[in-house]
């Protein structure tokens, strides 16, 4: 089997490797944590081929009696060597209190741990709070489009990229015949495996049906401005009670197994973030489209929400930007740069043009600025210090 290295991570890895650092990777399901952890393990081995490896995959039946703090303390123990031991930890949230065991190892000073985590909050909150900021967090994410085609052995081609706009990029998704129903499915059952152990059943939730239906209607209007008040107004109008800090923690909650991204308004001039009014995206646009079934008429939400996941992946802070009345898709802070963000399906209109230029003009200052689309149409290549660039352009070349 052919190996295909996700350099991206593995790069933000390495300096921290023999370092008195647990270092974390989380992020949603099936993005390919777990991948990643097996290629840190591969690549010490390399350099170190004599090294000790304590490797635990909480997915596996042979680690089940592996609980807690103290049955994970007790089965290192028994397989530890001196000098340095390397501990590769899978989906480490499946075990009660495995912070204060990171801790007791980390205060031993021979492990260098490694470990991957399916919830932000408890993997951010309770590993920071019992470790005082010894730990290095790295945010794993579904295929980049540059990924995806590697991946798929595949070339860049619109009905290429139209396909990573539908069917996402879940790594498992090589294994799966090029069938649409077979890949539905897969994603379906992935949708339900994140609902019920990584939100239902971590936070006792009853109300499934209402969870459900949360999460289509934020697929539906993926990309939207949107409230707690608002979608409590919603469901009210629809005969449905549920209040606007039940809606927040549901929210949240999704958010926390990072099943969605959420992006905040800025002000642009005054750089002030709004307290309302926030946008949110799919971690995995396979996912999202296996919801809400995929339209070509909607291709404008994936397209938005593809170039929000390009921005993460690429290590970018990313907010919805608001002047006065005009709105721009994104502004992207990265090493105290900004870059400004139009997102448009077609150019061909004059008014579509106008009003996707005229939002960016709006904006004094120095930064970039640019103008995605994913049509073939152009305008001249730096109009009044806008760029444009076709979306496959920007998911290939923008870093």
């Amino acid at each position: 089997m052919k190996i295909f290295k996700r350099d991206i991570y593995l790069q933000k890895i390495i300096p921290f490797i023999d370092k008195q650092l647990i270092k974390v990777l989380i992020g949603q399901r099936r993005v390919g944590k777990s991948f990643m952890l097996k290629q840190i393990y591969e690549f010490i081995l390399d350099e170190k081929p004599e090294a000790n490896f304590i490797y635990i995959d909480k997915e596996l039946h042979k680690y089940k009696n592996i609980k807690d703090d103290d049955s994970l303390l007790e089965f290192i123990s028994t397989n530890q060597k001196k000098g340095l031991n390397y501990l590769f930890i899978d989906e480490i949230q499946e075990i009660k209190g495995f912070e204060l065991a990171l801790r007791s190892l980390l205060n031993q000073g021979n492990f260098d741990i490694y470990c991957t985590g399916s919830n932000a909050s408890m993997l951010s909150g309770e590993i920071a709070t019992m470790l005082s900021g010894r730990q290095i967090t790295i945010r794993i994410h579904s295929l980049s489009y540059l990924e995806y085609l590697m991946f798929h052995n595949k070339e860049n081609s619109k009905e290429n990229l139209m396909s990573y706009l539908k069917f996402g990029g879940l790594p498992y998704l090589i294994n799966l015949p090029d069938d649409e129903l077979v890949i539905s499915d897969y994603l379906q059952n992935i949708y339900t495996t994140i609902l019920f152990r990584d939100i239902l059943s971590r936070h006792n939730i009853r109300d499934v049906i209402f969870l459900e239906n949360l999460v289509r209607f934020l697929a539906d209007n993926t990309g939207s401005l949107f409230s707690a008040k608002k979608i409590s107004d919603y469901l009210k109008s629809q005969k449905i009670g549920k209040s606007v800090p039940v809606i927040k923690d549901y929210i949240g909650y999704l958010e926390d197994a990072f099943f969605i991204n959420i992006t905040k308004r800025v002000d642009i001039v005054g750089k002030k973030i709004f307290e309302i009014g926030e946008k949110i995206y799919y971690e995995d646009l396979g996912i999202r489209n296996a919801l809400t079934g995929f339209n070509i008429d909607d291709i404008s939400k994936n397209i938005e929400n593809c170039v929000l996941n390009h921005l993460l992946i690429n290590g970018y802070k990313v907010f919805t930007g608001k002047k006065g009345d005009k709105e721009i898709n994104f502004v992207a802070e990265k090493s105290n740069e900004t870059v400004y963000f139009q997102v448009s399906y077609f150019l061909k209109e004059e008014k579509t043009i106008k009003r996707e230029l005229e939002n960016l003009l709006e904006i004094k200052d120095n930064y970039a600025k640019y103008l995605i689309t994913f049509d073939d149409f152009s305008i001249p290549n730096s109009y009044k210090g806008i760029k444009h660039i076709k979306l496959d352009d920007f998911l290939l070349n923008f870093k």
